[in-house]
This record gives C-alpha cells, structure tokens and sequence, in this order.
C-alpha cells in the first residue's frame, strides 16, 4: 500500500521540542489543517460541521531514523522504564505514524488556500503530513472506564511557570495562555535536570529561552 498527505499541519511550533506529548493536554493550543490541492473541494469535508472531534493519522516526519528497538522508555515514567513499543505512543516505531484527536474550531471552506480545518489541542508540528482525517464518534470511540496502563499510576505534573510581563506586549492573551500551558508540562528531556540550563523552544516567530529550577519554569527576558 502506498499512502501520500491529503494535507499538512500548521502550528505554532516549528521544532518537536516543546510540543504537547498527547493531543488535548493543551486545549486552546492552535492550528490548521490545510490540504493538497488534490483535495482542496468543499465536499471532502461535507457534513463534517456536525461533529466536534476528529481523528488525524499523520506521519512523525521530524524523527530522522527508523526504529530498530522493541521497547522505548515513555517520558511519563521519568524516562527510564522500559515497555514494548506498541504498549507505548513513542514517535519510534515500525512504521512512524501518529494518530491525534482534535477539536474542531471552525471549518472555513473558501479560502485561497481551499478548505482549511480549524482545530484545537494538537500535537504536531508545523508541515506534519497528515494521511487521513476521520470523524470522532463519541459511542465507538469513547471508553470512560478503560484501563490505561502505565499512565493511570503515573500522574503528570505541571509545573509553575514564571513569564516577564514583557512578553505581554509582543503575544495576545490567548498566546500567552498557550505558551503556559505549554511550558506547565515539562517539554525538558526527562532526564535531565539541571537547574542551569537554559533551554531554547521555538514557539511562532520567536525563539522562547527558559530554564527549570525546584518546579518553576523561568522565562528569560525577550529573545528574538
């Protein structure tokens, strides 16, 4: 089977570090699905502005390498455990593909970029192809008492970010709320920790600097 983007991603985020390790654990984090002009008609997407999730299958293109291992060390469980790959949602895997639910935003259909998908709470990066999109379907997708392995003995903490008001001036509010939230979930390698490093993440047009100390994430100063 040979399989190409019906469309690609854009976000805010043009590096993979920094981004969300699952969809939805930023909410208001935005971002567009725009399509190849080979599916750039209004009727691909015909009745889809009766739902409010939808499924994408994308590629996790920025992984340069292909996965040669059975086990992978999740971050939630401090990056030193190991458990098999498909016990896992590691970007490392036999064939690398992803798979997100978003909310949608809006949908706008006449654009001259043809029909974009407006959504909410990704988790992929800018130009991530993406290979199919599917309806959320609340009765076959939704499993409210569902096991979930690892993850329910592992809660995850979010840390208290600290941002110079200075950023105020150059982000909205709205952006400013993503940014935080984003920063709350730790985008650090799990197994490094020191207080000294400054981390650098791309994040829109700028280049967000910040170090970790005892729980806090501290924003430098304005960095173009």
């Amino acid at each position: 089977m040979e399989i190409k983007p019906i469309a690609h991603f854009r976000s805010p985020f043009t590096s993979k570090f920094g981004i969300p390790k699952q969809s939805g654990l930023v909410e208001e984090l935005r971002g567009e699905i725009v399509f190849e002009p080979a599916y750039r008609n209004a009727d691909y997407l015909r009745g889809l502005e009766e739902f409010d999730y939808i499924w994408l299958i994308w590629e996790f293109s920025a992984n340069p390498h292909r996965a040669v291992s059975p086990v992978v060390r999740p971050p939630v469980l401090g990056g030193n455990e190991k458990v098999g790959v498909f016990a896992s949602r590691s970007p490392f895997r036999p064939n690398p593909l992803g798979l997100s639910s978003v909310r949608i935003e809006r949908i706008e259909l006449n654009t001259k970029r043809g029909p974009i998908i407006h959504v909410l709470g990704g988790d992929l990066m800018d130009g991530t192809p993406i290979y199919d999109i599917k309806p959320y379907i609340v009765y076959a997708d939704s499993h409210a008492d569902a096991r979930s392995g690892f993850v329910d003995t592992r809660k995850w903490q979010r840390l208290e970010v600290l941002i110079p008001e200075s950023w105020s001036t150059r982000l909205t509010e709205d952006e400013l709320s993503t940014l935080r939230h984003t920063l709350e979930l730790d985008p650090r390698p799990h197994y490094q920790n020191d207080p000294e490093k400054v981390y650098g993440m791309p994040f829109l047009n700028y280049d967000i600097h910040f170090r970790v100390s005892d729980g806090v994430v501290i924003v430098e100063d304005y960095c173009p």
